[in-house]
């Protein structure tokens, strides 16, 4: 909210529509060579203040709610992510291990269309959060296009449907949230991602969505999904790197002056040693985890996402609720300013014409 200055008083005259009431000017300063009066009278004032009073309420609520509810969703983001990299760790390092793999979820093939799951939230008042995930994924858009790749859009979360609903873009499947995500949730995405790479429909799938840093930090990121590839390069027809430079789990390096893919720091030591033997058939055990390891990579997107949502949220709100506090004051002030002068002016001509009598 911008900041508000107030500027003299300024009588109307009898002729007007007011009569024997003062206009109340406010300017806007927040930039100087073009700003805007909004002009009242006592009664708008106080209408004007009862509004404010009543929007601080809300908005005071709503961080509340936000607050009361991030917590559980940190909570989750936290416990959740161990797991998470361990299983990474454990199927990339069994993928490392194994030749000619036939497993359809890390069949490497030249790249002509890729799946982008975008993750949105299901309302607003939440600052610029589902405007930063949008923009990412217009820009990878942008750049898949710059490729010569086709694409498709699983969107995910109210906020991004409405936009995406309205635009030219190829939307495979619009999904909406309820609440707290759960396994369930995220099962339903998860089968859409299997059956468009297993089939072949796409060759490439990457989940776009918000990482929770802390309350006051959130970032969008790309993070590849499909296919589990232990190298992290994945080409189109022509041989060109199709990865994003700012993939979450593989980035896009310089090299000899070349591009060069070189894992992040998301992956940790080798949970395995090299002369480990399995006692199943590491196959089996790899085909058993891809489900697991799909499920869990989207709830684990799904809760980062609610949880970045409810502390920008929180941190909207909380603004929010300061400006209204600072404009109430300001107000108020301009309100008991005005009421004070109305008060002299009829004492003065009471004065006056008393005098006259005498």
């Amino acid at each position: 909210m911008s900041q508000l200055k107030l500027s003299s008083f300024v009588p109307v005259p009898s002729n007007q529509q007011f009569h024997n009431t003062n206009h109340i000017l406010i300017q806007h300063h927040s930039n100087p060579p073009n700003f805007f009066k909004i002009s009242c009278n006592l009664r708008e004032l106080r209408q004007r203040i009862a509004t404010v009073k009543s929007t601080q309420k809300i908005t005071e609520a709503m961080k509340l709610v936000a607050a009361a509810k991030v917590r559980r969703a940190q909570e989750a983001v936290v416990n959740s992510r161990p797991f998470s990299e361990s299983l990474v760790n454990v199927l990339y390092d069994i993928n490392e291990q194994l030749e000619d793999v036939d497993i359809p979820l890390t069949d490497v093939r030249p790249v002509k269309k890729v799946a982008l799951v975008v993750i949105t939230g299901d309302r607003g008042l939440c600052g610029g959060f589902n405007n930063f995930v949008i923009r990412k994924a217009e820009a990878r858009i942008a750049e898949l296009r710059n490729l010569g790749l086709d694409y498709t859009v699983i969107s995910v979360g109210k906020k991004g449907n409405s936009y995406f609903v309205i635009r030219p873009v190829s939307v495979d499947r619009f999904i909406e949230g309820d609440g707290f995500p759960t396994a369930k949730d995220s099962q339903v995405i998860a089968d859409d991602v299997f059956s468009l790479f297993v089939t072949e429909e796409v060759d490439k799938v990457e989940l776009l969505y918000t990482k929770f840093v802390s309350l006051i930090k959130s970032r969008p990121v790309i993070q590849t999904l499909l296919p589990l590839s232990s190298k992290g390069e994945v080409c189109d027809e022509n041989g060109n790197s199709v990865d994003a430079s700012e993939d979450e789990f593989f980035r896009l390096t310089s090299k000899d002056g070349k591009l060069a893919v070189e894992r992040d720091k998301v992956r940790g030591k080798s949970v395995f040693l090299e002369n480990m033997e399995f006692e199943q058939d590491p196959v089996q055990i790899l085909d058993a985890l891809m489900p697991l390891y799909l499920n869990n990579q989207i709830l684990r997107a799904l809760q980062e996402s609610l949880a970045s949502e409810l502390a920008a949220r929180m941190n909207a709100m909380s603004n929010a609720t300061d400006n209204a506090v600072e404009l109430n004051k300001s107000l108020s002030s301009v309100y008991n300013r005005e009421r004070q002068s109305k008060i002299t002016n009829e004492i003065l001509e009471i004065v006056a014409g008393a005098e006259a009598l005498l």
